[in-house]
């Protein structure tokens, strides 16, 4: 088999690069083994990636076990719920370009044949993911694992619980002593936020994709099964390596198919839109937003998960994981079962060696869905005209007419609400929050917990350019496209205007005429670069429309 890692290892001109790997401890013998990089995004930064060090060790056991001679590199990490809430937010979507462009450049440079990505915080799994697609070699990634479930007052609590308890303590629903006692509380050691985040929304959608071995996303981080199956990839991608099964063939538009009907089976994150439409774009598969909403309005929600429902990641492992979900969605005769995964099997063969868990309300019966559609919804309108998403999974609320109140940074929105000065009956609206306008698109975890935990989250809607974690609940607009900052018609919103959200017609609008919305722009400015130079002020100038994953080469 001809490797890419010839070019650094065969011939009398490359012994100046045997030299350098000799000095790694390298033999003879290795330099006929294939090469495979080890992308490690261990960070002592956040408590989802602290543990992936060993992990990597697993990894490189069962790669050197196989034949193969594996390369650990690091990349950044950003943690989303320290960096929530203030200007630090923004740098968590710009994560995903620096940590795609590094792992790439690594492996170019350097030759390797095969790739393992570890992941844990949310943007570390897209990342790595578009990275993959770009080389195309065979490669494998493996998650962390979510965090496991705090307790307080007697319930299981997330990271989730805490932002809402923000909110309520400013409210005098909560004391100072209880604060205190569910921040202890609610973070029990290493993994991922532990409800169906960001992160294992991804690590869901990524194992439906194909491209992480079965079962190993619901996992939680401290379990040994976690170290088990690190070894096993190790082993594994010297297979894919030697069936040459490259991402492209794994990523069909079939397979992107298949991780969006998870997403809506379970309810997960809108990040799942913005990140697969991402993934899509380096793989060269049409999709669009539309195919969220047409997906999801075919798909029932079976699992009842937090943010909106009771149950946390690990009782999803409990019960049998995500191959569960895709059961069912395969028994409902939606699943595209012959789409080929890095086992080499197809998704329909992978699903008969599980054995799954009965009579639980984590995952529903067939018959007996939590909604008879899925947690994903696009809407359009005179206000988004390229669509903005809505997630709708256990939001008993899908429609609301109200004045709008408009604030031009999460800050200032985030300060009116612990001010209380949001009212039933509002419409929130933060903009100039977008890719290019924050820039970075942060997301609104704060603004909307504390909305929640104030007791308004069934009587205030919000609408915004940004994005929302995935611990966000009740009814939300994101991805409001185009965005504040190039001119979409959200800029031209004044305080007072009327906003009407309509979920079950997709509708987003404001009562506007077109004239009137024409007449205002015309009077708009662009508003200053916040950041004229600098990794920030790169991104404003290249980044394209959420409503086309917020991708560098997409700008017009």
């Amino acid at each position: 088999m001809t490797r890419r890692s010839d070019l650094v290892t065969s011939g009398n001109e490359r012994a100046p690069a045997r030299a350098m790997m000799r000095a790694m401890g390298l033999r003879d013998e290795d330099f006929q083994k294939p090469f495979v990089g080890v992308a490690n995004t261990f960070s002592e930064v956040t408590p989802c990636n602290v543990h992936l060090n060993r992990l990597a060790k697993a990894v490189k056991r069962g790669v050197r076990e196989a034949g193969g001679v594996p390369f650990e590199f690091g990349t950044i990490a950003v943690s989303d719920g320290i960096a929530m809430g203030h200007e630090g937010m923004k740098a968590s979507l710009v994560s995903r370009e620096v940590i795609a462009d590094s792992i790439e450049l690594v492996m170019h440079a350097h030759r390797y044949d095969a790739l393992v990505t570890l992941t844990g915080c949310d943007k570390t799994l897209p990342g790595a993911l578009m990275a993959m697609v770009r080389l195309n070699v065979p490669a494998i990634l493996i998650y962390g694992g979510t965090i496991l479930p705090g307790t307080f007052e007697g319930h299981d609590v997330t990271i989730q619980d805490v932002f809402e308890a923000v909110g309520a303590h400013a409210a005098g629903k909560m004391t100072a002593a209880q604060l205190k006692s569910v921040e202890c509380a609610a973070c029990p050691g290493e993994g991922s936020c532990g409800g169906l985040f960001t992160a294992n929304t991804m690590a869901s959608c990524i194992e439906a994709l194909g491209m992480m071995w079965p079962g190993h996303a619901a996992i939680p981080a401290p379990d040994a099964r976690r170290d088990r199956t690190s070894y096993e990839v190790g082993q594994a991608v010297l297979r894919v390596l030697q069936q040459s099964l490259t991402p492209r063939k794994i990523l069909t538009k079939e397979a992107f198919e298949n991780a969006i009907m998870v997403d809506a089976a379970m309810g997960g994150s809108t990040n799942a839109v913005l990140h697969l439409l991402a993934i899509a774009h380096e793989a060269g598969v049409p999709l669009s937003v539309d195919d969220f909403d047409r997906i999801s309005r075919a798909t029932p929600q079976w699992a009842d998960m937090k943010p909106g429902g009771r149950f946390v990641m690990a009782d999803l492992d409990r019960v049998g994981g995500v191959p569960l979900v895709m059961q069912r969605l395969l028994e409902a005769g939606l699943l595209r079962g012959d789409a080929i995964t890095v086992t080499g099997r197809t998704v329909k063969e992978n699903l008969r060696t599980f054995r799954f868990t009965n009579g639980h309300d984590v995952v529903r019966p067939l018959k007996s869905p939590v909604a008879p559609y899925g947690g994903i919804a696009i809407v359009r309108g005179n206000l988004a005209p390229e669509g903005a998403v809505v997630k709708i999974a256990n939001v008993k609320k899908l429609a609301h007419q109200g004045p709008a109140r408009v604030f031009d940074s999460e800050l200032l929105a985030f300060e009116a609400v612990q001010a209380k000065q949001i009212t039933s009956g509002d419409v929130v609206v933060i903009r100039y929050e977008g890719p290019k306008g924050s820039p970075g698109m942060p997301e609104m975890l704060a603004v909307t917990a504390a909305i929640r935990g104030q007791g308004l989250g069934e009587q205030v809607a919000l609408m915004t350019d940004g994005r929302f974690s995935g611990a966000t609940t009740g009814l939300m607009v994101g991805h409001v496209a185009p965005e504040a900052a190039v001119g979409g018609p959200i800029a031209c919103l004044r305080d007072g205007d009327a906003i009407t959200i309509d979920v079950a017609k997709r509708q987003l609008s404001a009562a506007l005429s077109d004239a009137e919305l024409a007449a205002r722009l015309t009077s708009w400015k662009p508003p200053a670069l916040k950041y004229p130079s600098g990794a920030f002020a790169k991104y404003a100038r290249l980044v394209g429309s959420a409503s086309r994953g917020a991708v560098l080469d997409e700008a017009p």
